[in-house]
């Protein structure tokens, strides 16, 4: 069997030297992902920088790919991928904030946000949702740049099919292996003995394969020590994305299910 290359991005849409986007790579090799390094990105110009990188790769990306189908008719926003992703490209966050908003008022309560179909499942926010956490931010900073630079987005838009970029989401696996439990703040604050113990539980759970996945992640013991004492969780996070995309790229249409909406894609391992 031949070693895949893979990688994981915990996103953010405003990295800097303080909050970089970070990058797990690593090596799968049948049942066993290879962390081989955790690298940081402190601006966008960076991660376009980063995305040519030649493949062959899989990457799992923390941050949402499409917008809801319900959301997207009643504004009257483009139904094609490429022409919606572009449109919504050229808005504001100012103007994109404002439509959304007003889309939420005209809604009962409850039920403000419209939803994509792999939400639920993977138990994430709504893609159009632009604080706490700000995703609609992260969709318009990261995607445009996943299109300018020609990856393959599998079931959305044909590009390199030797760099192929994947929407993950690594609280889905995450809560499947310590529920509920928190385990990570960028508040100084909030990074708690009890959050610690959470990321060690997880790294021990990844280590033994004790997931849906069926995957067993290979550390040294700095790195472990590396995931554990990142507070921030941006460090567990992209390794995460990482194994969900190793799951991904062994899988018939890297896992998606065969009625997934064309515009609002799917999280992989959903």
């Amino acid at each position: 069997m031949s070693d895949i290359t893979v990688f994981g991005i915990d996103f953010t849409s405003a990295p800097g030297a303080r909050k970089p986007i970070r990058v797990a790579s690593g090596t799968r090799h049948g049942a066993v992902v290879r962390l081989s390094g955790l690298t940081a990105l402190d601006s966008l110009d960076g991660f376009s920088a980063w995305l040519a990188r030649p493949g062959p790769w899989v990457a799992g990306f923390d941050l949402p790919f499409g917008l809801p189908r319900e959301l997207v008719a009643q504004l009257g926003w483009p139904t094609d991928y490429a022409a919606l992703m572009a449109h919504y490209a050229a808005m504001s966050r100012a103007d994109i904030r404002d439509r959304f908003a007003a889309f939420c008022d005209a809604r009962p309560v409850g039920a403000k946000f419209a939803h994509r179909a792999c939400d639920g499942p993977a138990g994430a926010s709504p893609s159009m949702k632009w604080v706490n956490p700000p995703v609609a931010w992260m969709l318009h900073a990261g995607v445009p740049r996943l299109i300018a630079a020609g990856v393959h987005l599998p079931g959305l838009l044909t590009g390199d099919e030797t760099r192929v970029a994947l929407e993950a989401y690594p609280g889905l696996l995450a809560r499947e292996l310590v529920a509920r439990r928190s385990y990570k703040s960028d508040s100084k604050a909030a990074q708690t003995p009890e959050r610690l113990i959470a990321r060690k539980d997880i790294v021990d759970a990844l280590e033994q394969g004790r997931t849906r996945l069926g995957l067993r992640l290979k550390l040294s013991h700095a790195q472990r020590d590396t995931l554990v004492a990142d507070a921030s969780g941006d460090s567990l996070d992209a390794v995460l994305a990482m194994l969900q995309a190793a799951w991904a790229a062994a899988q018939p249409r890297y896992g998606w299910p065969s009625d997934v909406d064309p515009l609002e894609g799917w999280i992989a391992s959903a």
